[in-house]
């Protein structure tokens, strides 16, 4: 079954309706929110659970046959509910990406809703509520900041470029030899939340993002708004990542190059040193 235009408009605008419901909210419960720990390496905020209800059921309400995957579910496990009907088309959520932020009143994070169809995203939104900021794309439109047109750009690795960086790195044993380059080479950054960093990615900020341990829901929409950027989205192979078998993905983690188009070859190369 194709997906139609008026299809994926209809799925982004209420996307851009459910996220911007949860980063008020979201902002609403900075300064108060109860945090635990979810495993040895993540919290979790009573604000996650509230928001991510707050996306659901906002979707819901339009397309009550889809499928969610999404970061919170009971007893520290990811949320799944398969779809139902022709259309085989899934939401992937993550509430708050950056709750390490979140959690310690950082207001540095981003609500995440993807739309996939046949195993690849197509439609993305990821909102920075904090500075109001909406990134929006639909699989072969264009990227968007705020209603407006973003592009990746070509800057290349220099003294005064920016490459986003994962904190985690313990499966590989240590720090890999490569990211001593980087950070020779370059002014490198980590946000603390994997979205943003695609985000801007995607608007030139950065030239690219490498990160160890994302899940599905940490990359899903934005690898629709970089690549309609003009960016790259790969593993750390340069192999592409989607489409991929949504019905018995269980929380498994990928590890992303996010990068434009002049600097991602060259970064795929410097990861196998």
């Amino acid at each position: 079954m194709v997906i139609e235009q008026k299809d994926l408009s209809e799925m982004l605008e209420t996307a851009i309706v459910a996220a911007r419901l949860a980063g008020q909210r979201a902002m609403e419960e900075i300064n108060y929110t109860k945090v635990s720990e979810k495993n040895a390496t993540e919290l979790v905020t009573q604000a996650d659970t509230q928001c991510q209800k707050i996306i659901i059921d906002r979707i819901k309400e339009n397309f009550p046959d889809h499928g969610f995957i999404a970061e919170e579910g009971q007893f520290g496990k990811l949320f799944k509910q398969p779809p139902r009907g022709d259309r085989a088309i899934w939401w992937v959520i993550d509430p708050i990406d950056g709750t390490n932020n979140f959690a310690h009143q950082v207001p540095l994070f981003a609500v995440c809703v993807a739309a996939m169809y046949k195993g690849e995203p197509i439609v993305g939104v990821i909102f920075d509520p904090a500075t109001e900021s909406m990134y929006t794309a639909v699989k072969d439109g264009e990227a968007q900041l705020n209603s407006r047109r973003i592009l990746a750009g070509e800057e290349d690795i220099n003294q005064f470029s920016s490459i986003g960086l994962d904190s985690h790195f313990e499966s590989l044993g240590g720090l890999p030899a490569w990211i001593y380059e980087i950070i020779h080479r370059t002014r490198f950054r980590n946000l603390g939340t994997t979205a943003l960093q695609i985000a801007y990615v995607a608007k030139g900020g950065l030239i690219a993002t490498i990160v160890n341990t994302p899940k599905l829901w940490d990359i899903a929409a934005g690898a629709v708004i970089a690549e309609a950027a003009g960016a790259f989205v790969s593993n750390w192979q340069g192999e592409k990542i989607f489409p991929m078998d949504l019905d018995s993905y269980d929380g498994a983690k990928f590890q992303t190059i996010v990068a434009n188009k002049k600097v991602h070859a060259e970064i795929v190369e410097l990861l196998k040193k």
